[in-house]
């Protein structure tokens, strides 16, 4: 388990684990006050928390899949990426993707987090590449089955 520097300008507790065999924390809402997301309208939802990540990690901030299904909220850009850079609010893109308002209320569980190791690839610029058994194969070409 990895160590991640963290401070809470908010006045929610630290996201953990909710099983010893969780792959995401849950992330709250930090509000003052309720935010009514209505239908197809998307708002950046604060935290309070402010992460430093080791080198070679990222935060990816992925849906919670209860308010997908009942209500059909979802994050916009998932996963959206929290690079270890970064030093500002992690904020939650909310979207409402549902007929109904949709009340976000303060201390919500509004998304997952994954922190995940990544590489960090250079581009070699060639000017053929290897052939494979799929070739160009796009979407779709391996059929329904």
């Amino acid at each position: 388990m990895i160590q991640i520097k963290v401070v809470n300008r908010g006045h929610q507790l630290l996201p953990e684990y909710a099983t010893p065999l969780s792959a995401g924390m849950d992330l709250r809402a930090n509000l003052n006050e309720p935010v009514v997301l209505h239908p197809m309208e998307r708002r950046l939802i604060p935290t309070g928390l402010h992460i430093a990540l080791p080198e070679g990690y990222e935060a990816q901030i992925r849906p919670r899949s209860g308010l997908a299904l009942k209500h059909g909220i979802t994050v916009l850009n998932t996963p959206g990426t929290v690079d270890a850079d970064y030093r500002g609010e992690v904020g939650v893109l909310l979207v409402n993707l549902s007929q109904v308002d949709f009340v976000v209320n303060d201390g919500e569980r509004i998304a997952q987090m994954v922190i995940a190791r990544h590489e960090q690839g250079q581009f070699l610029l060639v000017e053929e590449l290897d052939e494979t058994e799929r070739g160009v194969g796009g979407y779709g070409h391996t059929g329904v089955k």
